[in-house]
């Protein structure tokens, strides 16, 4: 009998803990008091102006990790030119689990649109609704105001890895421009331009095919 008694005190005590559990979890979810980025320190390397200790995905969206696995997220200088003028940004839902290299947004001039990637996995935990108001601060302002999200990453750590960081960046960023330069001068000489950032919105410029071949190589979409 006291065998029968200690089994039943232990499911019961199992069925209070997993009932219990998503109540926890939705509640630590939900609290996001993420308002404003810090004014980033940038860095001037080969002629780019870097923000210090961010780090980058190959599609041209960044991460800044913010300590207790919260992760604020945007794109960057590179992807803000090539937009220029933009009509709007959709966000992923809160509360939803997005994986690293896969989509997180998706922003929209007239009736174009390009998927953006995500730089790391986790919970998307807090949106910026000044960038839903005024979607062009993320070509105005990418690494200040015009930040996307933050992402709860539990493995933020083993996700920054898989980046690009450091002094490989600002290298990476001019790769970028000549790549595209290169690609200009093949697929639409009369927008082609020698160094510096992108023509600004010169991704909507270029007949539709040309953009898919630009969204494929840089935004990875």
């Amino acid at each position: 009998m006291s065998i029968l008694f200690v089994l039943l005190t232990f499911l019961l005590i199992l069925s209070i803990m997993y009932f219990r559990r998503p109540e926890l979890q939705v509640a630590a979810v939900q609290v996001a008091p993420f308002q404003k980025a810090e004014v980033p320190k940038m860095v001037k390397t080969a002629g780019f102006d870097v923000p210090e200790n961010y780090s980058f995905h190959p599609g041209h969206t960044w991460v800044h990790d913010e300590g207790r696995q919260n992760a604020r997220v945007g794109i960057d200088a590179f992807a803000g030119n090539l937009f220029g003028q933009v009509d709007g940004v959709e966000l992923a839902d809160l509360n939803r689990w997005v994986r690293q290299g896969q989509k997180l947004c998706t922003v929209k001039h007239g009736d174009q649109s390009v998927d953006m990637l995500s730089p790391v996995e986790g919970v998307l935990i807090s949106v910026n609704h000044e960038v839903l108001k005024n979607p062009n601060l993320i070509t105005e302002d990418p690494y200040k105001n015009g930040w996307l999200c933050v992402v709860k990453a539990p493995e933020l750590a083993t996700n920054v890895k898989n980046l690009l960081q450091g002094p490989i960046v600002p290298a990476w960023m001019q790769n970028s421009i000549a790549r595209l330069g290169g690609m200009m001068q093949q697929l639409s000489p009369a927008l082609a331009q020698d160094g510096g950032l992108p023509i600004k919105g010169l991704l909507f410029q270029v007949d539709a095919s040309v953009q898919e071949q630009l969204v494929k190589e840089f935004f990875l979409t």
